[in-house]
C-alpha cells in the first residue's frame, strides 16, 4: 500500500541502480568478463555513455538494438544483462510497465539456467534490485525491503562490496517510506561510515544524498543541508548532470524548510537545467510552482504551470505521473482558494482561477489509472476531483466521485486513502444536510486515522496530507458535528472527548516526526476522586468545554465566541503578563478568560468538592497559565491546584513514589553565550539538602557526566537548573549542559534505561530555568516533549523566562512542600506559588504563574 500519493515529489529519491557503468574505472557496471557478445558491447557502451549522459530514450534505443543481437544469437547470460539494463532504463523514464516486463523476463531467463554460476547470481542480484524499485515506486515498501534482502545476500555471498551498498542505500529509502526515518538513519549512516576510506565514487555521492534526504525528514534541516553540500561537492567532481540535478533538488526543499525561499528557487531552477528526466523537471517545476503560490508570486507561477503541461505530456501513462497530476490539480486548487481584494495581481494565473482546467487535469489521471490498471492511483485522482467539485459548492457530484474513491480504497485496503475520502465525504455529506450519515462517515476516518498512526509520520511536511491541512481538520470537524447540538448525548460527550485525546496524541507524533509515544489506557472517570478533568476545545465559531467530574458524568458547557476573538484576546493577556504591563488591564483580561474558562462550572466544582483541575487545553490555550486567571477577587490558584496535561494516557497515573532521593543538577556560571544563573547555587544548596541527593554543578554539569549519573542510579527526581528552550521546532529544543546543548534525541539517552525497565520511571522532571520560545503557541509541545521522552510521570517547567530569585524562592517552597510535608505535586505547586503571592515582592503573576505542572499531578 502506497502511504502517500505525492510523496514523490518531496524526500523521496530514485533507488540506486547497481547495473549500468557511468564511469570507466567502476568494475561492478562492467560488462561481465568472458561473454561474447559479438558486436554488442559497443551497442551497451554506447548505451552506457547515453544514460551517464542522462540521454535516457537514447539509452533505451542502444541497448533494445543490443537486445534483438543478444536474441539473435541465443545468448541467455548477454539478453539478462541487457534487460536489466534496459529496465533501469525504462524505471528513469517512468514507464513502469515496460520496466516490470523487462525485469520479468530476466528473472524468468535466469531461473533457466542450471547450474547457476557466481556470474548468473551476479545478474540475478541485479534483476532482484531493479524488482525492489519496481516493489517501492509501486507504493509497496515491505516488499521492497524482502526483495533486496535477497539481492544483498546474493552479493555478500559474492563478496560483491559494491553491490552490497547499492542494496543498502536503497533499503534506507524504504524504510523511509515506511515512516521508519530513524531505522533509515542508523542503516545509511553505517554505509556512510563503511564508505568513509573509500575512494570518492557515484556510491559516495548517493549515500551521502540519501542520509541528507533521510535527516530533512528527520526535521533536521541544518545538518541534512551540511550533508548534501558534501554530496554535490563530490558530484560536481565525479558525476553527471542528472545526479547532480537531483542533489539540488534535495537541497532546494531543505531550503524551503528553512525558510530561505530566494535560494530555494535558485536550487530548484539549476536542477531543472541539468536534469535531462522530464520526471525530474516536472516533480522541481511542481514544488517551484507551490513555493511561487505560497509567496504570492503569480506572474512566476503563470511560468511553472505552462512548463508542467508539456512535461506531463512528455510521460506515459504510470503511478508517477498520475501523482504528479494529482499534485498539479492541488496547487491549482490552492490558487483558487487566494481571496483577490484588490491588492495583488492575479491577472497572470486569471484562467486557472475556475474548476474547468483542473477538472480536465484529473479526468486524464482517472482514464490513465483506468488504461494501466491501477486502482489506487484511480482511487487518488476520483478523491481529488471530488474535492475540486467540493470547494466549488457542486456537492452532488463531489459526494459521487470522493464516494467511488472511498469504494476503491476500502477494496485495495489503502488505509490512508480511505480516511482521507470518508473524510471528505462526510464533509460533503455535513455541507449537504445530512448530519447523522456524516458522523457515521467521520468515525471511518478516525478510526482509519488511528489504525494508521504509525504510517502518518511518513508524510512529508511538503505533501499534500499535511497534519495542519489533513489530518487535524479530521478531529476538529468529526467533534464540531458530535458536538453540534445544544444537549450532546453522554455517548457523544465521550466519544468527542475520546477524539481530542487521539489528537494530542497525534500532533505529539507530528512534533516527534516519529510515532514513537505509548500511551496507558486509563478509565478517565476513575483518575483521582478529587479531580476534574477539563477539556477546553476552540472550533472555528465556539468553544466547547467537556468537563469530567468524579460522579461519572460528562458535562458540556459552550461559549459563542469565534476562534478569532480568542485568539485575539489571548495575545492581549498573554502580553499583559509583563510586569511593567497596567495591573487594571491585566485583571480585565483575565476576568474575560475566567467567564470563559471557569465561571460556567464553578459552582459544581465546589458542589462535588473539586482540590485539582487538569487542564487538556487545546490550540493556542496550551500557553496560557491557568492559575493566573482571575475572577475579580481572587486567582484560581487560591481556590484549587492547576496541572496541565496533553493527554492523561500519555502518562502514568496512580500514587507517587514515597521515597524522593534527587538529583540535582544545573549551571550558575555563565556558558556558550547564556548569561549566569547566580540564583541557582542557592536553588541548588538549599533544594539538595530536603532529601538524599546526587549534586553536578558548573564544569561538573556535563552531558556524559549526566548520563553516567542518571542512567545508573535510582533518582525519583531529578531537577535540572540550567538554561533551555521549549519550541514547537524540535530543533530549537534544548537544554545546556557545561559542555553542550542536550537536544531531545541526546535526551533520550538519558533516560534509556528507565525507558526499558532497568531502572524505575522518573516520578518528578523539573526545569526550573527554561523557558518556552517566544511567540511560539506551539512551543508547550516542547515541555511535553522533554517530559515523554524521559517517561517521567510529572514535570514541571516554565512558560517564560522568570526572575532568578523568584524561581529559586519557589523552588524551596515547592520540595518543602513536597518532601517534607507529603502534598501532591499540584497541592505543592500550589502552595509555593500562593507563597510567592503573598510576598510583595513577587506578587505579581508574572513571578509565579509561569510554572506549570505537566502530566500525573499526584
Amino acid at each position: 500500500m502506497a502511504l502517500l500519493a505525492s510523496v514523490i515529489l518531496h524526500g523521496f529519491q530514485k533507488p540506486v541502480n547497481a547495473e549500468i557503468s557511468l564511469h570507466s574505472d567502476d568494475p561492478h557496471r562492467q560488462i561481465p568478463e568472458g561473454v561474447q557478445f559479438g558486436d554488442r558491447p559497443n551497442l551497451l557502451q554506447q548505451g552506457q555513455q547515453y544514460y551517464a549522459n542522462g540521454q535516457i530514450s537514447q539509452s533505451i534505443t542502444a541497448w533494445q538494438s543490443a537486445l534483438e543481437v543478444a536474441e539473435a544469437q541465443s545468448s541467455n547470460t548477454a539478453r539478462i544483462q541487457t534487460l536489466n539494463f534496459l529496465t533501469s532504463a525504462y524505471i528513469d523514464a517512468g514507464d513502469l510497465d515496460a520496466a516490470t516486463t523487462s525485469n520479468t523476463e530476466s528473472v524468468t531467463l535466469i531461473e533457466s539456467i542450471q547450474p547457476q554460476t557466481v556470474q548468473t547470481q551476479s545478474l540475478f542480484a541485479q534483476a532482484l534490485n531493479s524488482r525492489g524499485m519496481l516493489d517501492l515506486l509501486s507504493g509497496n515498501a515491505e516488499q521492497a525491503l524482502i526483495t533486496w534482502q535477497q539481492a544483498r545476500a546474493i552479493y555478500q555471498q559474492n563478496n560483491d562490496v559494491t553491490g552490497t551498498i547499492t542494496v543498502g542505500i536503497n533499503q534506507a529509502q524504504a524504510f523511509q517510506s515506511l515512516g521508519q526515518y530513524r531505522k533509515a538513519k542508523t542503516t545509511i549512516e553505517a554505509l556512510v561510515d563503511s564508505l568513509d576510506t573509500r575512494d570518492n565514487d557515484l556510491l559516495k555521492v548517493r549515500a551521502l544524498k540519501t542520509l541528507g534526504v533521510v535527516l530533512q525528514n528527520l526535521g533536521e534541516p541544518v545538518d541534512s543541508k551540511a550533508v548534501l553540500d558534501k554530496s554535490w561537492e563530490l558530484s560536481r567532481e565525479i558525476a553527471g548532470d542528472a545526479e547532480t540535478a537531483e542533489i539540488l533538488f534535495d537541497l532546494g526543499n531543505v531550503a524551503k524548510d528553512l525558510d530561505r525561499f530566494d535560494i530555494a528557487q535558485e536550487y530548484y531552477e539549476t536542477a531543472v537545467s541539468l536534469a535531462s528526466s522530464p520526471a525530474r523537471k516536472l516533480d522541481t517545476r511542481l514544488n517551484q510552482l507551490r513555493l511561487a503560490l505560497q509567496l504570492q508570486q503569480f506572474t512566476s507561477a503563470r511560468q511553472y504551470i505552462d512548463d508542467i503541461y508539456p512535461l506531463l505530456d512528455a510521460l506515459p501513462a504510470s503511478r508517477p505521473k498520475s501523482y504528479a497530476v494529482i499534485n498539479f490539480a492541488e496547487s491549482l486548487l490552492r490558487l483558487n482558494q487566494v481571496e483577490d481584494n484588490g491588492d495583488i495581481d492575479l491577472s497572470a494565473v486569471a484562467e486557472f482561477r475556475q474548476p474547468q482546467p483542473i477538472v480536465e487535469l484529473l479526468k486524464v489521471a482517472v482514464n490513465d489509472s483506468v488504461n494501466i490498471q491501477d486502482t489506487e492511483a484511480q482511487a487518488y485522482a476520483l478523491h481529488q476531483l471530488g474535492k475540486v467539485y467540493l470547494q466549488f459548492n457542486r456537492l452532488g457530484e463531489a459526494q459521487r466521485l470522493t464516494a467511488q474513491s472511498l469504494d476503491l480504497a476500502q477494496l485495495i485496503n489503502a488505509d490512508d486513502l480511505v480516511a482521507r475520502s470518508a473524510s471528505q465525504l462526510a464533509e460533503t455529506l455535513s455541507a449537504a444536510g445530512d448530519q447523522e450519515q456524516a458522523i457515521a462517515t467521520y468515525e471511518i476516518a478516525f478510526q482509519k486515522l488511528q489504525a494508521l498512526r504509525r504510517d502518518l509520520v511518513a508524510v512529508n511536511a511538503d505533501v499534500q496530507f499535511e497534519f495542519k491541512e489533513n489530518i487535524e481538520p479530521v478531529y476538529r470537524n468529526y467533534v464540531d458535528l458530535l458536538l453540534k447540538d445544544e444537549q450532546p448525548t453522554q455517548a457523544a460527550l465521550k466519544q468527542a472527548r475520546s477524539v481530542m485525546e487521539a489528537l494530542q496524541l497525534a500532533e505529539l507524533d507530528d512534533y516527534f516526526r516519529d510515532a514513537c509515544l505509548d500511551t496507558h489506557p486509563v478509565s478517565l472517570e476513575d483518575v483521582d476522586s478529587t479531580a476534574a478533568i477539563i477539556y477546553p476545545i476552540l472550533l472555528d465559531n465556539r468553544m466547547e468545554i467537556i468537563v469530567s467530574l468524579p460522579d461519572k458524568t460528562l458535562r458540556n458547557y459552550k461559549t459563542r465566541v469565534p476562534l478569532e476573538e480568542l485568539e485575539f484576546n489571548f495575545d492581549l493577556f498573554y502580553s499583559s503578563f509583563s510586569p511593567g504591563y497596567p495591573r487594571d488591564r491585566h485583571w480585565r483580561y483575565s476576568q474575560k478568560f475566567y467567564s470563559w474558562l471557569i465561571e460556567p462550572l464553578e459552582a459544581e466544582l465546589f458542589e462535588q468538592q473539586i482540590k485539582t483541575l487538569v487542564f487538556i487545553p487545546d490550540r493556542f490555550l496550551k500557553n496560557l497559565p491557568m492559575s493566573a486567571l482571575y475572577d475579580g477577587e481572587q486567582y484560581l490558584i487560591e481556590k484549587f491546584g492547576v496541572a496541565i496535561s496533553p493527554g492523561l494516557q500519555l502518562f502514568p497515573q496512580g500514587e507517587r513514589q514515597q521515597n524522593l532521593n534527587l538529583f540535582v543538577g544545573g549551571l550558575s556560571e555563565a556558558r556558550q553565550g547564556f548569561d549566569s544563573l547566580p540564583g541557582v547555587d542557592k536553588e541548588i544548596d538549599i533544594i539538595a539538602q530536603k532529601s538524599n541527593s546526587k549534586v553536578l554543578r558548573n564544569q561538573n554539569f556535563t552531558y556524559d557526566q549526566l548520563i553516567d549519573t542518571i542512567n545508573n542510579q535510582s533518582f525519583p527526581v531529578v531537577h535540572l537548573a540550567t538554561h533551555g528552550q521549549f519550541s514547537s521546532n524540535p530543533d530549537e529544543t534544548f537544554l545546556l549542559a557545561w559542555d553542550q546543548h542536550i537536544s531531545l534525541d541526546k535526551f533520550d539517552t538519558l533516560f534509556e534505561k528507565r525507558r526499558l525497565g532497568i531502572l524505575e520511571p522518573i516520578e518528578l522532571l523539573v526545569m526550573s530555568a527554561c523557558q518556552t520560545a517566544s511567540g511560539d503557541d506551539r512551543a508547550v509541545l516542547g515541555l511535553s516533549g522533554f517530559a515523554l521522552r524521559s517517561g517521567a510521570k510529572s514535570t514541571l517547567g516554565s512558560l517564560w523566562p522568570v526572575s532568578d530569585e523568584s524561581t529559586t524562592e519557589l523552588m524551596i517552597q515547592f520540595y518543602q512542600q513536597l518532601v517534607e510535608k507529603q502534598s501532591t505535586k499540584a497541592e505543592a505547586l500550589r502552595q509555593a506559588q500562593l507563597e510567592l503571592l503573598r510576598n510583595s515582592s513577587y506578587t505579581h503573576p508574572y513571578f509565579w504563574s509561569a510554572f506549570i505542572l505537566v502530566g500525573n499531578w499526584s
